[in-house]
C-alpha cells in the first residue's frame, strides 16, 4: 500500500505573479525544472540504462539484431528509447546508445565480443597511436544517432524531454587504453605517470570529439545532457584535478552554453565531488555509495542532485523497496533540486514491475 505521505517542499516558493519568464518557465516539464531547480509537482523520475535486457519489448529486438546494430539503426534505436517511457511512466527518456560509439569514426575498431563487452582491438598505447586518431565530425560519422534524436523527439511526449548523453573523456581513455572495459583503470593511470605528454594529448582529442558530439545532439533536439564518467572513481582527487578536470571542464562549459542542463555523473566519486562540481553541470549525479546529504552539502545550492537507489534495492520485496524509496527522499532534503534515479544503470533479470513501482511511489510521495 503506497502511502500518502508528502515529503517536505523545503525551498519551494512560488514564482512572483505577473513574473512572465516565470510563467514561461512554468510550461516546462518536471524533470527539466527539477534541473534547473525550480519548483515542481512531485520528483521527477527517470533511471540510468531504463532501456535494456530486463524490459522483454527490448528482448524481443534484440534477438533479431545485435547491440551495434540497434544502435547504428535510427528507427531502432528511436524504438528502443521509447519502450520505458510507455511502460514506467518515467519523467524523461534517455536516447538508446553506447559510450563508445564516437571512437569508431576515431579509427578504433570497437567489437562488443559475446561474454567479454566491448573490446578495443587497436588500443593506445603510444604518442605515434595518438597522432593517428582521426578527427570528427559527429554530422557525418555519427549521423544516425542524431537522427534517432529527431524521431524520438517526433514521438516523445511534451511532458517527457529527451536526454542525449556521451562518455566522458577520462572513461573514454581508460578504455582506449587498456583496449576494453578498465574499471580500476590502471592502465590509463600508468600512462598519466609514465607518458604525461601521450595522456594529454590523448585526452584533449576525445575532449574535443565528445564536445562536439554532444553539442550535435543538442543541435538535434536532446533537451538535457548527460556526461558519463563510469571509472573516475579509481582516480586520487590530485590526479583528477591534473589529469581529468580541465578535459571535463571543457566539454560540460560547452554544452552549458547552449543553455541546456548538463548531468555530472561518475560512480565511486565520493572524494572527487567538490572537484566534479568545479569541472562544471547543471546536476550534480549521486552514486549509491554517497548520501544525497552530501550531495547537497557539495552543491550549495548551485546544481541540482541526482541519485541514487542503488540498483540491487529494485530486487528487494515491496516494504523493503519502498523503506528505501523513502530513506532516498528523505535523504535529498527538499523535493526542489532533485531528480529520482538509481545510484547507477538498472541491472539485467531487474523486475520491470519493480521499476515501475519506484517511478509511482515517488511521483505519489512527493506530489503536491
Amino acid at each position: 500500500m503506497i502511502s500518502d505521505t508528502h515529503y517536505p517542499r523545503g525551498d519551494d516558493a512560488a514564482n512572483t505573479p505577473g513574473d512572465a519568464a516565470a510563467a514561461a518557465r512554468a510550461q516546462l516539464p518536471r524533470f527539466l525544472r527539477a534541473c534547473r531547480r525550480e519548483r515542481v509537482d512531485a520528483v521527477p523520475v527517470w533511471f540510468m540504462r531504463q532501456a535494456g535486457r530486463y524490459m522483454p519489448e527490448y528482448r524481443a529486438i534484440r534477438s533479431k539484431h545485435s547491440f551495434l546494430e540497434m544502435c547504428a539503426q535510427p528507427e531502432l534505436a528511436a524504438e528502443v528509447t521509447l519502450q520505458p517511457v510507455r511502460a514506467l511512466g518515467v519523467d524523461a527518456a534517455i536516447l538508446f546508445a553506447d559510450i563508445l560509439l564516437p571512437l569508431v569514426p576515431m579509427g578504433f575498431e570497437l567489437e562488443f565480443a559475446a561474454g567479454e563487452g566491448p573490446v578495443i582491438h587497436n588500443p593506445v598505447t603510444s604518442q605515434d597511436d595518438v597522432e593517428r586518431l582521426r578527427p570528427v565530425e559527429p554530422r557525418e560519422s555519427l549521423g544516425h544517432i542524431l537522427e534517432a534524436v529527431r524521431i524520438v523527439r517526433g514521438e516523445l511526449p511534451q511532458r517527457v524531454p529527451l536526454i542525449g548523453f556521451a562518455g566522458a573523456p577520462f572513461t573514454l581513455a581508460s578504455y582506449v587504453i587498456q583496449g576494453g572495459s578498465a574499471r580500476e583503470a590502471v592502465d590509463a593511470k600508468k600512462m598519466m605517470i609514465l607518458a604525461p605528454a601521450t595522456w594529454h594529448a590523448l585526452m584533449d582529442r576525445l575532449s574535443v570529439v565528445v564536445r562536439d558530439y554532444l553539442l550535435a545532439q543538442v543541435e538535434a533536439g536532446a533537451q538535457a545532457i548527460q556526461l558519463f564518467d563510469s571509472w573516475v572513481g579509481a582516480l586520487a582527487p590530485d590526479d583528477y584535478r591534473d589529469f581529468v578536470l580541465p578535459y571535463s571542464a571543457r566539454v560540460l562549459r560547452a554544452v552549458e552554453q547552449t543553455g541546456v542542463p548538463v548531468i555530472h555523473f561518475g560512480t565511486g566519486t565520493a572524494t572527487l565531488l567538490p572537484l566534479m562540481k568545479e569541472a562544471g553541470g547543471t546536476v550534480l549525479g549521486i552514486d549509491w555509495r554517497t548520501t544525497l546529504r552530501r550531495g547537497r552539502e557539495v552543491a550549495a545550492g548551485e546544481m541540482a542532485i541526482q541519485g541514487n537507489l542503488d540498483p540491487v534495492a529494485l530486487f528487494a520485496p515491496r516494504p523493503e523497496l519502498e523503506r528505501r524509496v523513502r530513506r532516498v527522499l528523505d535523504d535529498a532534503g527538499s523535493r526542489r533540486g532533485h531528480i529520482f534515479n538509481l545510484g547507477h544503470g538498472i541491472l539485467q533479470h531487474t523486475p520491470v514491475e519493480a521499476v515501475k513501482y519506484v517511478v509511482d511511489l515517488v511521483h505519489e510521495l512527493t506530489a503536491t
